[in-house]
């Protein structure tokens, strides 16, 4: 007679002979045999071949028209956020703006140093503002929506489209949803990841969940799609062009988020994707308080307050650069010529370059660094202004090609996670070898792909 022990071997030999899609079958067939008990112990006072929940679903979950709306709804919410977010920016900035400059006028008539004034205000203060304003506009906008979709049910449907495509790349569907998340912010990505159960498939989630453009990267996308994409249309149109330019870049980071997927699940974090029951829960009324609640509170006064941490200093090193004197320049000028010739080999600048070094903490100021850097200024600017006026400074006065634009968009795209996100990972994963590799993923892949770039237009220009 067999042992028990014999069973569980006889198991183990024969589980590497079972076909990938066993699982699913297992779950099929138990659901199959539930409905068919199901349908002989219940009676139905009317026969309807199907509920409303079910129409709908016929709909949003089918493999074309499913993949249809989920791009739909996510230009829509994108494009409430670029239109949105301008309006509201550009309103909380002249309050907060306003309030450095009397703050700063109120020091100087009490007689403090220059260098005290300019650290707190010209420093400090202003790339908090920069960061107020320029990142909880588009959070206030894009986590109440996202949070709409989730409370209405329609998320777990979109992890019900995609859970083919991210079981062919060796991950788990649930990546999905903490893709998603990563729009708003990718720290809140990487913590959404807790709802994976298999510490590999976790660990491909919060590698990849980078490739995504977070809320910081957003304003730095936007205006060179403004700019570039949408220089030659106006009002409304621009509006959509851009918002359709930013939509095309967030394709290509999901692009690269299951590439990577795929890269990791067969190299350094190898296995068999698992398989998950997923129950559809039915469509329900959205509770509006809840989700101002929860998008307000939970996610977007959260996710500020980390920035603000992070921004603080960066506002201390970026006014210090700037205001330390070398040759002719300030130390800031000096360090972007040191790092041009190297940027220029990927498309790009020292300015960029120097740009996202000190941003490092938090991506949303990576535009006012650069502005005050191209300008001459030695604190914080709100830039030329309009579309045009950025554009001639940009393209006159500093030689920007559209090669530069597009690379700085990809590299934004790809480029290694701001500090918030790095923190959180070395949380989520206790372990500082997973924080480095999302860097050097990263970064990597996005000195790569701008090199390739930029190598490309070389030689087409070259042969044309």
């Amino acid at each position: 007679m067999a042992t028990p022990e014999d069973v569980l071997a006889r198991a183990e030999a024969l589980r590497s002979s079972l076909p990938s899609g066993f699982r699913d079958e297992v779950v099929q067939s138990l659901y199959a045999e539930a409905e068919r008990i199901a349908h002989r112990a219940v009676k139905a006072a009317a026969d309807r071949k199907y509920d409303l929940d079910q129409r709908i679903d016929r709909l949003v979950t089918a493999p074309v028209s499913g993949l249809l709306i989920m791009l739909l709804l996510l230009t829509v919410v994108i494009w409430m956020t670029v239109a949105g977010a301008n309006v509201f920016s550009e309103m909380l900035a002249a309050v907060l703006f306003g309030f450095g400059d009397w703050a700063r006028a109120l020091f100087v008539s009490w007689g403090v140093p220059w260098w005290i004034t300019g650290f707190i205000w010209d420093g400090v203060y202003l790339c908090l503002a920069w960061v107020v304003s320029v990142m909880f506009p588009p959070m206030a906008i894009f986590f109440p929506a996202f949070t709409l979709l989730e409370d209405l049910g329609y998320l777990p449907r979109v992890a019900f489209n995609l859970d083919w495509l991210f079981k062919k790349a060796g991950a788990h569907g649930k990546q999905s949803l903490t893709m998603m998340m990563g729009f708003g912010c990718n720290a809140a990505g990487v913590v959404a990841t807790r709802v994976i159960d298999s510490p590999r498939e976790r660990l491909i989630a919060i590698l990849t969940n980078n490739f995504v453009p977070c809320n910081g990267r957003f304003p730095t996308l936007i205006m060179l799609a403004t700019v570039f994409v949408a220089a030659g249309f106006s009002g409304v149109t621009a509006s959509f062009i851009a918002a359709g330019a930013v939509v095309g870049v967030v394709l290509i980071g999901v692009a690269f988020t299951f590439f990577m997927s795929w890269l990791l699940s067969r190299t350094v974090l190898k296995g068999e994707a698992s398989a998950f029951t997923l129950e559809l829960p039915p469509y329900r009324r959205p509770n509006v308080l809840r989700i101002l609640y929860t998008s307000l509170i939970d996610r977007t006064i959260f996710v500020l307050w980390r920035a603000m941490l992070t921004a603080a200093p960066a506002g201390a090193v970026i006014w210090l650069l700037a205001n330390i004197p070398f040759g002719d320049a300030n130390l800031a000028i000096a360090i972007a010529g040191w790092l041009d010739g190297f940027g220029r080999i990927f498309g790009l600048d020292g300015v960029i370059l120097l740009a996202y070094i000190i941003a490092i903490p938090a991506n949303e100021i990576v535009v006012p660094t650069m502005m005050m850097m191209y300008t001459g200024a030695s604190t914080m600017v709100e830039g030329p202004g309009s579309s045009e006026a950025i554009r001639a400074l940009l393209v006159e006065q500093h030689g920007w090609s559209l090669l530069t634009a597009v690379n700085l968009m990809l590299f934004s795209l790809l480029h290694n996670p701001c500090g918030t996100t790095i923190l959180t990972i070395y949380k989520e994963t206790r372990s500082y070898k997973w924080a480095a590799m999302s860097v050097v993923i990263t970064l990597g892949m996005a000195f790569l792909v701008t090199f390739i770039t930029a190598s490309l237009a070389r030689l087409i220009a070259h042969l044309v």
